[in-house]
């Protein structure tokens, strides 16, 4: 197990190249299995839920292989073993990306209850509700969930999958992909308008698939008989793009983040521009300006944000904004809609002298001038973010412990600040992995 220590203080300039969206490419390598033509995705990042998600497909008889030049090629089997066993499913709740498309395919799915990080209950219900809605039997027993399609194979239906946080990504696309081999038209009504849900149709189509109102609440699928293989390069990382912003952000210091796409980030740009952070924006690129973060005439201005879907502020930014909001002028609150107990990252943050209280899904954020390094522990991908922005900022030494939460959604993030500056080293950890 590793750890990163961080010498906080140092300012951050320079480029980085945003990688493919972690949570774009996990449905698209499931969607290999709606056909027995290879899948091409150029650009897959290098994260450990990418291997995890090809140790699942391999389980289930794919071929996943990663190129010399980064691409993976998916292939599957023409008979396809039924089962996700828990082994690799535990790790992320990505996994569960394969029971739409494996049901599809061959008429059954077993798949574990999924894992990855631990923030409260997340729910799969909406999935079996729309696997229903397609005609499929489902049951829970023995933590897996079995669903079986009807004599005849799964048949198009009308659903509605938004929920009391708002609308499932995940969800969505699991139905979407079920939808694309069912008979007749599928509509989802309160679908997932994030850009991952429409890259996933861009991706679907580009195989063969027909499918309208992508981006909206109401997607209508037209399903086919079988589909094809298809090249698809996946959209960059929004979350992983708006983390290296706030981090230029909060070191004060001239970050060009390239490959993005800034219209996905308008509501993070929005509260910047309230915080009175300088920025500039260009067609695939934004970039933080010079200012002196801590002092006190240019600190960030306290500035309030509520975690909505798509297009609302991210809820996977929200402790990256908390960390940016801990030496803001002034008092922000800060409220989290999606996940109510997203909260772990608050008593690290308070390690390290942020002034951090919690009142049910709300975070009220003191802000001070001056953080300082201590050791802290990583809970989960986001969390360990957050924790790393902090201690880039923070007086002396950070060590961020369990570090395998952040290699699940940032590709070589320590190579990555290096060069922008920072001194930060990864190394072995001796901390047991219990302690925390």
């Amino acid at each position: 197990m590793d750890k990163l220590v961080i010498e906080g203080g140092h300012p951050l300039e320079g480029t980085v190249r945003i990688c493919g969206a972690k949570n774009a490419v996990l449905p698209v390598m499931a969607a290999a299995l709606l056909t027995q033509e290879e899948l091409v995705i150029p650009n897959a990042p290098m994260l450990s839920d990418v291997d995890t998600m090809a140790s699942v497909l391999r389980d289930l008889e794919c071929s996943a292989e990663r190129n010399d030049d980064g691409s993976m090629h998916i292939r599957s089997q023409q008979k396809l073993v039924q089962r996700a066993d828990w082994e690799n499913v535990r790790k992320m709740r990505g996994s569960v990306a394969v029971m739409g498309p494996l049901l599809a395919r061959t008429g059954r799915a077993e798949i574990s209850l999924p894992g990855g990080c631990v923030f409260g209950v997340r729910p799969i219900d909406l999935h079996l509700k729309g696997m229903q809605a397609l005609g499929a039997r489902v049951k829970v027993e023995h933590g897996y969930v079995i669903a079986e399609a009807p004599r005849g194979g799964l048949r198009g239906g009308e659903m509605y999958l938004a929920g009391s946080s708002g609308s499932t990504v995940l969800g969505t696309a699991n139905v979407m992909m079920a939808a694309t081999l069912a008979k007749g038209r599928t509509v989802i009504h309160g679908a997932a308008c994030e850009p991952e849900v429409v890259d996933l149709g861009m991706c679907l189509t580009s195989m063969g698939a027909k499918i309208k109102g992508l981006g909206s609440p109401r997607i209508e699928i037209e399903g086919v008989s079988e589909l094809g293989g298809a090249t698809h390069a996946v959209i960059p990382d929004r979350i992983e793009a708006g983390t290296y912003v706030l981090a230029g952000a909060m070191c004060g210091g001239r970050v060009r983040v390239e490959n993005c796409q800034p219209e996905h980030l308008s509501a993070l740009l929005d509260r910047m521009f309230e915080a009175r952070v300088p920025f500039t924006v260009g067609p695939d690129w934004i970039e933080t300006q010079p200012y002196h973060p801590r002092d006190p005439a240019r600190r960030p201005h306290a500035t309030d944000v509520t975690t909505h879907p798509y297009p609302g502020f991210p809820t996977d930014l929200q402790a990256q904004w908390m960390a940016l909001m801990t030496l803001a002028d002034g008092i922000s609150v800060l409220s989290e809609l999606i996940y109510p107990d997203r909260y772990m990252h608050i008593a690290e943050l308070t390690r390290l002298g942020a002034h951090i209280r919690r009142q049910g899904t709300t975070a009220i954020i003191q802000g001070t001038e001056r953080l300082s390094g201590a050791q802290v522990m990583a809970s989960d991908l986001r969390a360990s973010a957050a924790l790393v922005l902090a201690g880039l900022v923070a007086e002396g030494t950070t060590e961020v412990h369990r570090v395998y939460h952040i290699d699940r959604g940032y590709e070589r993030i320590e190579e990555r600040l290096i060069n922008l500056g920072a001194v930060i080293e990864r190394v072995d950890d001796k901390v047991p992995a219990e302690v925390g």
